[in-house]
């Protein structure tokens, strides 16, 4: 009885060991999957800096309206939105570990210097930013040489506003520190005092509309001066980066102001190659999926594009931004 028993239990034996098998390599094939595919909870949670720029500028709107985003797309996220001087400062900030995610121009990565620079990554092309000249509606100034002696608003001092204001006023025969007053101001503090008399111009480098200027044109008449025939000199110049594109600003961009040739230069949401990539794949997801929903208050992101964030140049695409795109790719 004993043997025949034994023997039952080992034929018993020998018929399910491979259907066991089988079964543990079907829930170990599922857990892997949901392992992969989990999404939301497939990233480190917490607070990230994220270095915007100055106040009312179209970087610190965009900040505002991603960290929003990213309550519902991420979460568990948060972004700590730390003001700056723009993308000089920006690219100090992330490089030094002070913050994990920033905007920046194209040509102020491009001509960035700090020692930790080759940390640094990409995570999208977002828009561009277009240069700005503003003088009062009435001012005699018609061009940059026409600065020559005046009252020039050029930017915060890690901006770059002031990177590409320095470049302008040289190829016009400007010295940038001797050849106007200069003022290290803000955007909202250049407004103000432009509109005070205590200005004669101002240079500013933003995405479309900055709501800055969009104030200041609603109660003080301005008018932007044309810079897109610069735009060949800057390459030409010697050491200035080929970033530049000569871009029209259109009629009525703010109240009642006309369309001129200015230039524009690429923004970059940058991050470092040691911020954890599952992080920065989410990120990106986010930044490309919240195009539409954040483009109707920062009309400049809806140029946020699929087919043009991955030209990043000159910085290269981060571990986790690549795999994100290699994963939407058709």
């Amino acid at each position: 009885m004993t043997s025949t028993t034994d023997r039952l239990r080992a034929t018993l034996r020998r018929r399910l060991w491979p259907l066991l098998a089988a079964l543990l390599l079907v829930v170990g094939a599922l857990s892997g999957w949901w392992v992969t595919s989990r999404g939301p909870s497939g990233y480190p949670k917490g607070v990230s800096g994220f270095a915007t720029g100055v106040r009312d500028g179209v970087y610190d709107r965009y900040g505002q309206l991603l960290q929003s985003y990213l309550h519902t797309a991420m979460p568990g996220v948060e972004l700590r939105l730390d003001s700056s001087e723009g993308s000089v400062d920006n690219l100090d900030r992330v490089a030094s570990g002070q913050d994990s995610f920033a905007i920046a121009t194209a040509d102020a990565v491009a001509d960035y210097i700090g020692p930790d620079k080759t940390g640094l990554r990409a995570i999208a092309r977002l828009y561009d930013d277009y240069m700005q000249l503003v003088v009062p509606a009435n001012s005699p100034i018609q061009q940059v040489s026409d600065l020559k002696g005046k009252r020039v608003g050029i930017g915060e001092p890690k901006s770059g506003v002031t990177l590409v204001t320095r470049q302008l006023l040289n190829v016009a025969g400007i010295n940038p520190d001797s050849g106007i007053t200069p003022f290290t101001l803000g955007v909202s503090d250049a407004a103000a005092q432009l509109a005070s008399g205590r200005l004669d111009a101002f240079f500013w480098s933003g995405g479309l509309p900055t709501a800055a200027l969009t104030d200041l044109a609603t109660k003080f008449p301005i008018r932007i001066v044309p810079l897109g025939s610069l735009t060949d000199k800057l390459h030409q110049a010697n050491g200035a980066t080929d970033a530049y594109r000569t871009a029209v600003l259109p009629a009525g961009v703010y109240p009642n102001t006309q369309a001129v040739l200015t230039m524009a230069v690429p923004n970059l949401l940058i991050t470092r190659d040691d911020v954890n990539s599952s992080l920065v794949e989410g990120l990106t997801r986010a930044v490309i999926d919240s195009r539409d929903p954040i483009g109707t208050q920062v009309h400049s992101a809806q140029l946020v594009d699929l087919r043009t964030a991955v030209y990043t140049d000159p910085l290269p695409l981060s571990e986790g931004a690549e795999r994100y795109y290699r994963s939407v790719k058709p």
